[in-house]
């Protein structure tokens, strides 16, 4: 016998179990389950043998009365809130082949070396359990081994020389946070079918073995932050299975193994900061989707990078030769970096297609010509650094309308005026060393542009005329203007003083604070909340732009402290660029499946970003679908960041305590927490899903209250899933996906924050529901899609043999 236990509010272990004399398997994970486990567990069925408690808040004692449970063959209890020891009457297990205490809040301690009595042990999970010492010897005996993972803790010593003789190991995870230190064995590789060998972030030395790869089996070999020496195995260029080497921050040096660029996964190759030397192939695997191997002595021509390539840093080496042509063609690309070279010639005006780029740095080579008009097309890039080469001419005006977090033109020959957008204080070290560049502005310390001098003699009379002509028609729409505001000043009188309002930019612009303020009319209002109210306000600029606008209200008297907390954040949501957080038009229409997976995807692709690669992070605090617009493409952009908040680190002041959001999609703790947090923004982004999965809004929950309540409800009553989709999308060929993403949109839900995944874990799920990242491929199983039948964590560590690494930081 079977059974799933799912509750609908926080409840402690429902020992009423106790009755089902022939349960077999036990799954509680992901649940809302609290308290101790109670101490006569052993009251559960004797023919228990699967208990999965996985993702939940249980605390206390793990109770030492487990260990008489004697037919347990896999036991989960990572993802909670046990602290205190570790029980050792868990080695009394003698048929438990996996065991997960993960995540848990133990005290220091070392691992039980009773552990070693298990021996039909094959998935061993104790990572970040604050666990010390050394790797006990009694692990010699756990002959059925298959995966280890110790990662997260404090570990000291060797790694046992016996660990790469047990013949069925194939993952090892010992990353993160240990000490261990000594080399590996020259046989390592040789005994164990090893798929993943994970050991960075220790004080490993010595030279990589050379039968690393002898079955060839490895696919990962991520060994980065370490202090190992020596070259590169030249077996390792055999490994055909490789697909993802992280090397870097270690003393490795020589040429690097030609045979490896030969294997047909290769995904992610990391060297950077080694010395390693020779040269790189010209044509790299098309597979191959980030390439990192900045601060070494490769040399020859730069290759031309794979197809797929969106990672390419190689700066700081002793390449040469022109940029070639064909890696501008790389569409995907988002960030170049080739500093710090002996590269010739000019910037291939092909540039231009690398829409994606975000990032351009080829400073210090031996660059000439002329600063290419295209790069100034380049629509989301935020950092421009061509300093110290031989660059002559202008700088084209069109790189005005970048948005430019970091510019550098230092150090060239650059000459003519400085485009207008950049005279400011902003950029006062960006074109140092450019004798022939003037400006209008002080702040940059360049000559100074005076054309009057040299053309004023030269104007011809019909120049003149026209010049009389303009002002003459200026002085007109000046007078024009004058006569109107005086007319309606006294319905203007409550109106703020536009002299009062201070614009600040975070980006180039061609409109200022007027063109702003006279749109917040009633006829341009599109939406409302319960900060402020959005606008949609046409700027009347040269590119006919329309922006959206909020104007936020608050209660609180701006004090000095409060303005200068609102400027400070503010100018951080100002700095950030990403392809899913850019707000743009607004698309409604009927939207299929495949085309609310794309918006779900690109959603959460903006959270993400907010989340994990901004520093400090970003709360938006008001995530709805009103605040997910849609572009022409139905590309779906975060927007709306009246709410938006910074996560600031410990003991730094913290404003972040107001109540906010909106009705329907506010998580339950925002009316009671302090701070918020990261999975205030999960909850709120679930409803989205469920919103996109079930065809309901937010609020439409009958007695329920709301669509999350309404969802639990329906599942938690044991109602079939199938029934809860929009009739309008209910296609049979995509309705697994579809119920995957609703039961991602009920976990994002759940009531207790712990139990919600993180949105880099969401972005993860949802990636492998969309068909095309399958690229043909089978889909992973269930459980690792749907986080409802077992921990996220827990799931990834057990099945799957990718790392956090493949979600690149969100930008997948």
């Amino acid at each position: 016998m079977s059974r799933t236990y799912n509750r609908p509010r926080d409840c402690p272990f429902p020992t009423t179990l106790y009755t089902c004399t022939k349960l077999g398997y036990l799954d509680l994970s992901q649940n809302l389950f609290v308290g101790e486990l109670p101490s006569d567990i052993n009251g559960l069925s004797s023919s228990l043998t699967d208990l999965i408690l996985s993702a939940n808040n249980f605390s206390g004692q793990i109770p030492t009365s487990i260990g008489e449970l004697k037919s347990i063959q896999s036991l989960y209890l990572d993802d909670n809130l046990f602290n205190g020891s570790i029980p050792v009457e868990l080695a009394h297990l003698s048929d438990l082949q996996t065991l997960a205490l993960a995540y848990n809040n133990f005290a220091p301690q070392r691992i039980p070396a009773e552990f070693g009595n298990l021996t039909g042990l094959s998935f061993l999970w104790m990572a970040s359990m604050d666990l010390v010492g050394e790797i006990p010897g009694s692990f010699e005996r756990l002959i059925e081994l298959q995966q280890l993972d110790l990662s997260m803790n404090s570990l000291t010593g060797n790694i046992p020389n016996f660990i790469w003789n047990l013949r069925n190991l194939q993952f090892v995870y010992l990353l993160y946070s240990n000490k261990l230190t000594g080399v590996l064995p020259p046989e390592l590789g040789k005994h164990c079918p090893l798929w993943n060998l994970e050991i960075d972030d220790n004080l490993l030395s010595g030279e990589l073995p050379e039968d690393l790869c002898a079955r060839n089996a490895l696919a990962s070999i991520i060994v980065f932050d370490n202090n190992f020496t020596g070259k590169i195995p030249e077996s390792l260029g055999g490994c055909i299975a490789l697909d993802n080497l992280q090397l870097q921050r270690n003393r490795f040096y020589g040429d690097f193994p030609p045979g490896i660029w030969s294997a047909a996964n290769l995904s992610t190759v990391m060297l950077s900061d080694n010395n390693f030397s020779g040269t790189i192939p010209d044509k790299l695997p098309w597979n191959l989707t980030r390439l990192e191997i900045q601060n070494n002595r490769f040399s020859g021509k730069i290759p031309s990078a794979g197809e797929n390539i969106l990672v390419f840093l190689a700066g700081n080496n002793l390449f040469s030769g022109e940029i070639p042509a064909i890696l501008t063609g790389i569409s995907q690309l988002q960030s170049l970096q080739l500093g710090r070279n002996m590269i010739s010639g000019s910037i291939p005006d092909e540039i231009s297609v690398l829409k994606f780029l975000t990032e351009l740095n080829l400073s210090n080579n031996q660059l000439i010509g002329e600063i290419p008009a295209s790069i100034g097309s380049l629509p989301v890039l935020t950092t421009l650094d061509l300093s110290k080469n031989q660059l002559t001419g202008n700088i084209p005006v069109n790189i005005g309308n970048l948005r430019l977090n970091f510019l550098n033109l230092s150090s060239n020959q650059l000459s003519g005026q400085v485009p207008f957008a950049f005279q400011n204080q902003a950029y006062d070290k960006s074109f140092l060393s450019n004798p022939s560049l003037c400006s209008s502005d002080s702040a940059l310390s360049l000559s100074r542009c005076d054309h009057q001098s040299k053309t004023s003699n030269t104007i011809s009379p019909g120049v003149r005329t026209m010049i009389i002509v303009l002002a003459l028609l200026l002085f007109l729409i000046v007078s024009g203007f004058t006569f109107f505001v005086i007319k309606d000043y006294k319905s203007r009188k409550d109106e703020q003083n536009l002299a009062s309002w201070k614009l600040t930019s975070f980006h180039t612009l061609d409109f200022n604070e007027s063109n702003i303020v006279k749109a917040l009319t009633d006829e341009n209002l599109i939406g409302a909340g319960g900060s402020g109210e959005v606008y949609k306000v046409a700027i009347g600029n040269r590119s006919g732009e329309v922006v959206a606008v909020k104007k936020i209200r608050s209660k609180t008297k701006m004090d000095s402290k409060l303005e200068r907390e609102f400027v400070s954040e503010v100018q951080i949501l100002g700095s950030i660029r990403h392809t899913n957080i850019v707000k743009l038009w607004c698309c409604i229409s009927t939207l299929d499946w495949p085309r609310r997976l794309g918006i779900a995807i690109g959603a959460a692709r903006g959270l993400c970003y907010m989340h994990h690669d901004c520093s400090p992070s970003i709360v938006h605090r008001d995530v709805k679908s009103s605040n997910i617009l849609l572009d022409s493409e139905f590309r779906a952009k975060v927007a709306d960041f009246g709410l938006a908040r910074i996560l600031v680190k410990a003991g730094e002041p913290c404003s972040v305590t107001a109540v906010a959001g909106s009705f329907g999609y506010m998580a339950p703790e925002c009316a009671y927490a302090v701070k918020v947090n990261e999975k205030m923004d999960v909850y709120s982004f679930g409803v989205v899903l469920l919103e996109l999965t079930t065809g309901r809004e937010a609020n439409e929950g009958d007695e329920q209250g709301g669509l999350a309540g309404w969802a639990w409800h329906h599942f938690l009553t044991g109602k079939n899933a199938t029934d809860a989709i929009d009739e309008t999308i209910k296609d049979p060929s995509n309705l697994d996906e579809i119920v995957k993403v609703l039961k991602l949109g009920l976990v994002c839900t759940g009531t207790l924050p712990s139990t919600r995944p993180t949105m880099k874990e969401a972005v993860e799920i949802l990636l492998r529901c969309n068909r095309t990242s399958w690229n043909g491929s089978k889909p992973q199983a269930e459980h690792d899609i749907a986080p409802l039948l077992c921990s996220v964590r827990g799931s990834r560590h057990k099945s799957d043999s990718s790392t956090d690494d493949d979600l690149d930081d969100c930008n997948v």
